[in-house]
């Protein structure tokens, strides 16, 4: 592939982002604090841009330099990003800032979608309730963490921004258009099953499993209330609910609008690998809607299967 046709497409992605040229340039000169002129320069070919600026411009506006310049491999980058949750750097909450600012464009695309397929509640849902976050941290610091010390779940403490941006992640994913869950049927006995292996073990007291129970209660009932409903309560975007009738092996996701498109893949308990190729999120929406095949839908419709899986679940949690 020739610089220049590496150049073209380039230039094509960023005019995908902002098809006036007059927006391009303000966003371009927001990004890379140089003058207007500078920019146009760069626009019209006159002057190339750096790699480095190259490097900001593809990081910021999630424009994969991989599927640019594939050169016909036919391979498909994915990207980790490491982030220690339990204590994260200053640079580590820049990218957390970062992947949530960038859902929050959904909010003015009609047609924007998003579905996860589970089999750990997922971040979407647990992000509003600070003790079941705190559990899937706690979680993974025991399984993964220093292996010669055996944390409690009292030690697993949130900084003043890290909630904050907790608490607003959960309401931005309720501003999609068009959301979508594929749960496992044993979703809430994973849960259930892992609190009482914790508690048994004494890294969580009575007091903290009791609130631990109350708030999977809420989300219980939250989750009935947008069953019955087909929407977010908050924001009446659509939800649609299934339960998978054979196991799903762990969690996947996809976003898709016109200003974000991605796929990710939950690995480790903690991490998410990413992928922004065309052809692998195509291939990937496509496989998960197939999953609906082996679901049945508990949302808006078949009321008796609704109500049936709801009772079962809150018996479930008032074991605990």
């Amino acid at each position: 592939m020739s610089d220049e046709t590496w150049y073209d497409i380039f230039l094509e992605k960023l005019y995908n982002k902002f098809p006036k040229r007059v927006d391009l340039a303000h966003a371009l000169m927001d990004i890379l604090f140089i003058e207007r002129e500078a920019v146009y320069r760069r626009l019209r070919g006159d002057v190339a841009f750096t790699v480095s600026e190259v490097i900001k411009i593809a990081s910021e506006w999630n424009i994969s330099l991989d599927e640019i310049a594939h050169c016909a491999t036919n391979n498909v980058s994915f990207t980790m990003k490491s982030i220690n949750y339990v204590d994260p750097s200053k640079e580590e909450m820049i990218e957390i800032v970062k992947r949530i600012r960038r859902i929050e464009h959904f909010e003015n695309s009609p047609d924007a979608e998003c579905m996860e397929i589970c089999n750990k509640l997922p971040r979407s849902l647990t992000a509003g309730f600070s003790s079941l976050y705190r559990f899937d941290i706690f979680r993974w610091a025991y399984q993964y963490g220093n292996m010669d010390e055996r944390p409690l779940f009292s030690q697993i403490t949130f900084s003043e921004q890290f909630f904050k941006e907790l608490t607003h992640y959960s309401k931005v994913i309720k501003q999609v258009a068009n959301m979508s869950y594929i749960w496992d049927y044993m979703l809430f006995d994973y849960f259930v099953r892992d609190i009482q292996y914790f508690h048994s073990i004494l890294l969580i007291n009575d007091e903290e499993k009791k609130q631990i129970k109350n708030d999977l209660l809420t989300l219980l009932d939250y989750l009935f209330e947008v069953a019955n409903k087909g929407s977010f309560p908050e924001t009446n975007k659509k939800v649609n609910i299934y339960i998978s009738k054979i196991n799903i092996d762990t969690n996947y996701s996809y976003f898709y609008s016109e200003e974000l498109r991605m796929c990710r893949i939950y690995v480790f308990e903690k991490y998410d690998l990413f992928s922004y190729n065309t052809e692998m999120l195509n291939n990937f929406r496509n496989w998960m809607q197939l999953k609906k095949r082996t679901s049945i839908q508990i949302s808006e419709v078949d009321e008796k299967s609704r109500i049936e899986f709801f009772m079962k679940q809150r018996q479930l949690i008032e074991t605990l």
